[in-house]
């Protein structure tokens, strides 16, 4: 069955992402034997409907070319899902008592965060965005995770390089020591490398939400404090 007919996982996913947001009246629990495609089809249709309402790009998208197997789109709808999930939990790792999590966390909230992170870990580099061209060789990142986790980085094997071999190996080391120390990283090396801002954004909105997590290293000091 595709995983967007499912009943109980795409409507899953939004209602985890925005509790409440999901009317189950609206998902079909079960498959009629002759209603079976229709009833798919409807599943797939409201994912759409959940999407557009979480602002998720969807232009030219229905629910039959989710039922039908559109690689590319159902791509495009799951990355988005991704990063939106990837947010929620931010959220709820930062909430206040005012927002109660219920507001995902903005790409700028990520950056004060990840610049303010820097500093405090006495380093010189900074970001000003998720195409900043200097995040290519991954050492801001790196950099980021040694602020946040001291110790947790061997700098002899950071290069200096601009090769983009070289900038590919610090990407690769910058990921797996940030999946090491506790951060949901799912992005790949190659999209530190060429620069691509959504996923970037994704790394930095993993670490942030490490930091946040209580206890997330021995002395339980975070960023926010």
């Amino acid at each position: 069955m595709l995983f967007f007919s499912h009943p109980y996982t795409s409507s899953q996913l939004f209602d985890v992402i925005k509790p409440g947001m999901v009317d189950w009246k609206k998902v079909a629990k079960s498959f009629h034997k002759l209603r079976g495609m229709m009833d798919q089809i409807q599943n797939c249709n409201y994912a759409i409907d959940l999407g557009k309402q979480l602002h998720f790009s969807l232009v030219g998208i229905q629910g039959k070319d989710i039922y039908d197997g559109s690689r590319m789109l159902i791509l495009a709808l799951v990355w988005q899902l991704m990063r939106a999930y990837t947010l929620s939990i931010l959220a709820n790792c930062t909430a206040t008592g005012q927002d109660n999590g219920s507001r995902l966390a903005t790409e700028q909230e990520i950056l004060s965060w990840a610049n303010k992170k820097l500093k405090q870990g006495s380093k010189s580099s900074s970001v000003s965005g998720f195409q900043d061209p200097k995040l290519s060789d991954a050492k801001i990142i790196v950099d980021l995770i040694d602020a946040i986790h001291p110790q947790a980085i061997d700098y002899n094997l950071v290069s200096s390089e601009t090769a983009v071999e070289s900038k590919l190996k610090n990407a690769k080391y910058a990921i797996s020591t940030a999946r090491k120390i506790g951060a949901k990283v799912y992005a790949l090396p190659e999209d530190i490398v060429e620069v691509k801002p959504k996923m970037i954004m994704t790394v930095f909105a993993c670490l942030m939400c490490l930091d946040y997590t209580p206890n997330v290293k021995e002395n339980g000091k975070n960023g926010h404090e």
